[in-house]
């Protein structure tokens, strides 16, 4: 069976600990590892005619918002996570749901913070989605749901790779930039809005959840949602963690009890972990 990074790495650490592995051996195949990681990312993101994974994805942004300046794009998206809670702060209430969800669904500088992070300079975690595109492959899923879609990179990788694909976002803003970057790549996906769109019961084998659960003013029903669009036997991957931030105020979960619970409920049973990179997790529906 094949085996994920985090397993492959947390075997080889191990091995050092044993004395059976050098150090300097285990640093050098962990960047060759997540070297593999980053070119199936910077392959499924750059567009065509560009070397630089930041420099495509600047002038992406840069098409679709009708603004040349790359520079000034650049600049926008290293300012977006201050800019973004600073917005959160002067407009959200967080034990309002409904003020929650407004923020989402009107603010754009999301675009801006989600196309920075994506570019890789600062932070590798994006490329938990190689993970679970890997897993997917090696547990023969077929069709992808990437609930919390954001911009639609996770999608774009797995459609490119074979996955019928669906982006389900509260964002009209996030899901309509999603929607242009597969039309400007000539790539099908299904979109679901999720203030009007109820997701297709029995429709996918697999779900990822990115960074999303942290952010939902009722994360619990979703866990329901996921629960009812999963075939039986599908996937659900997705990290439950968060830790208060005073970059993040849009972290508004840290207890993922709940979920869990919920989980088991409805007859979840938890097959993989991630322990040594981003701690994402999978549970299969039953």
């Amino acid at each position: 069976m094949l085996k994920l990074m985090p397993d492959e790495l947390k075997e080889l650490w191990q091995a050092v600990e044993k004395n059976e592995l050098l150090t300097e051996k285990f640093t050098r195949e962990q960047e060759r590892l997540l070297g593999e990681y980053r070119k199936i990312w910077i392959d499924a993101l750059t567009l065509e005619g560009f070397k630089d994974l930041p420099a495509s994805l600047f002038h992406e942004l840069g098409l679709y918002i009708q603004c040349a300046d790359a520079a000034e794009i650049q600049l926008r998206c290293s300012r977006a996570v201050k800019s973004l809670a600073q917005e959160w702060r002067e407009k959200v209430d967080p034990t309002d749901r409904k003020s929650v969800e407004r923020f989402y669904n009107e603010s754009r500088v999301e675009i801006y913070d989600l196309i920075g992070w994506h570019t890789l300079s600062d932070d590798p975690s994006p490329l938990a989605y190689i993970t679970a595109l890997r897993f997917g492959l090696r547990e023969g899923c077929r069709s992808c749901l990437d609930f919390g879609s954001g911009i639609g990179a996770g999608s774009l990788i797995f459609v490119q790779h074979g996955f019928k694909v669906g982006l389900a976002d509260i964002s009209s803003p996030l899901l309509a930039f999603g929607r242009w970057r597969f039309q400007l790549r000539q790539l099908c996906a299904d979109f679901y809005d999720l203030k009007t769109s109820r997701l297709p019961d029995n429709g996918f084998d697999m779900v990822t959840a990115m960074d999303v659960f942290e952010h939902l003013a009722d994360p619990v029903e979703t866990v329901e949602k996921l629960w009812r669009t999963l075939k039986p036997g599908g996937f659900l991957f997705g990290r439950f963690h968060g830790e208060p931030d005073e970059d993040r105020p849009l972290h508004i979960v840290q207890d993922f009890e709940p979920c869990f619970r919920r989980l088991r409920e409805l007859g979840f049973v938890d097959v993989w972990q991630d322990n040594w990179l981003w701690g994402h997790q999978v549970f299969q529906k039953t």
